[in-house]
């Protein structure tokens, strides 16, 4: 009997995205870092005639040797950035665990490894499809949208353009909730706590509106509920991903606070999305709240925002306040449930 005939389809690959990192925490190397990010458009949005000249001739340069500093205390002396080797250890497992048929390729939108490496990897293998997974559980246009964004630029220059979809949000995931709450639980064993925080990165108030459906986004109630009008709301998605991990956890809602962090501070004064971690936590102590878990829940690798400002600044200044105790879940980072959860989640797709 004669053999079946081979397929003519290749594997599907796969391109695991996330922010970015320094290649070095030198001052050098932190400053070609934010040249890249703070001139991307979909971050900072002006006109690039204003936003140019501001951030690259001013605020980038006095920003560079303060973050390039934060980055020592971060780095690693073995592996470097948390962000890059977390990201590698996820690209590694997760490969393993979807087989053969799937070639997992990993870049950064800010540096190395870039994506624009990552989809010629998947490239040169001739890949049938490939699927896209920015590794932001909430949507912005600012982090998933501008991911997006690159990977349509780049690969609209193919000749030949292979079908790709994109995974733009997985805000109540049951594996990414599932995953978080383990850790939370985890904590949980050690100490007692009064409070739960769920911090996530902050962005303008403007943003939101901006991508807002027919007007439906106020920047109040209407994220009470996560439905069809507010899915790509960033806002709203924080305030999702709150409930269900509250739930998870057996949180009454008065048990838990959702906060927003990272706000770049602006001459114009734009409002960003409130409340703001840093002034809520200082409020707590006086309210009887001395012991919090606090979580990062918009990362999934721990990182500066992670490691160094919620675990180290928004500790000093909750016990400067009053408090007690203050403690940081880890982030997802390549633990064996998300792990599983990343391997669902495109084989879903």
């Amino acid at each position: 009997m004669p053999s079946p005939p081979a397929s003519s389809k290749g594997r599907i690959g796969v391109l695991l995205v996330n922010l970015g990192t320094p290649d070095s925490p030198t001052t050098p190397d932190v400053r070609r870092y934010l040249n890249e990010f703070l001139t991307d458009a979909r971050v900072i949005d002006m006109p690039a005639a204003v936003r140019y000249p501001l951030f690259r001739g001013l605020v980038v340069p006095l920003r560079a040797p303060k973050s390039a500093k934060i980055y020592q205390q971060l780095w690693d002396k073995d592996r470097g950035s948390p962000l890059l080797y977390h990201g590698l250890d996820l690209q590694k497992l997760v490969q393993e665990k979807l087989g053969k048929d799937y070639l997992v390729a990993f870049g950064m939108r800010y540096q190395n490894p870039s994506i624009e490496s990552a989809l010629q990897e998947l490239r040169d293998a001739a890949v049938d499809r490939i699927i896209v997974l920015p590794l932001f559980p909430q949507y912005a246009a600012a982090s998933t949208g501008s991911v997006q964004e690159k990977v349509m630029e780049l690969v609209s220059k193919w000749w030949v353009v292979p079908s790709i979809s994109f995974i733009s949000t997985f805000v109540d995931d049951p594996g990414f909730i599932n995953s978080f709450a383990a850790l939370g639980k985890a904590e949980l064993a050690k100490h007692d706590y009064d409070h739960i925080v769920f911090s996530y990165h902050g962005i303008p108030e403007r943003h939101v509106l901006k991508g807002s459906h027919k007007g439906y986004c106020k920047l109040g109630s209407c994220c009470n509920s996560y439905n069809k009008n507010n899915r790509y709301c960033y806002r709203a998605q924080c305030f999702e991903t709150s409930r269900q991990l509250g739930a998870a956890l057996g949180l009454s809602p008065e048990q838990y606070t959702t906060c927003f962090q990272s706000r770049l501070q602006s001459r114009l004064r734009d409002p960003w999305l409130q409340p703001y971690t840093d002034e809520a936590l200082k409020e707590m102590p006086a309210k009887g709240i001395k012991n919090v878990l606090a979580f990062s829940p918009a990362f999934v690798a721990d990182c500066l925002e992670t490691t160094i400002e919620v675990g180290e600044e928004f500790k000093e200044m909750f016990e400067e306040a009053g408090g007690q105790h203050w403690q940081l879940v880890p982030s997802l980072n390549s633990t064996p449930m998300w792990v599983d959860a990343v391997t669902a989640m495109i084989r879903r797709n």
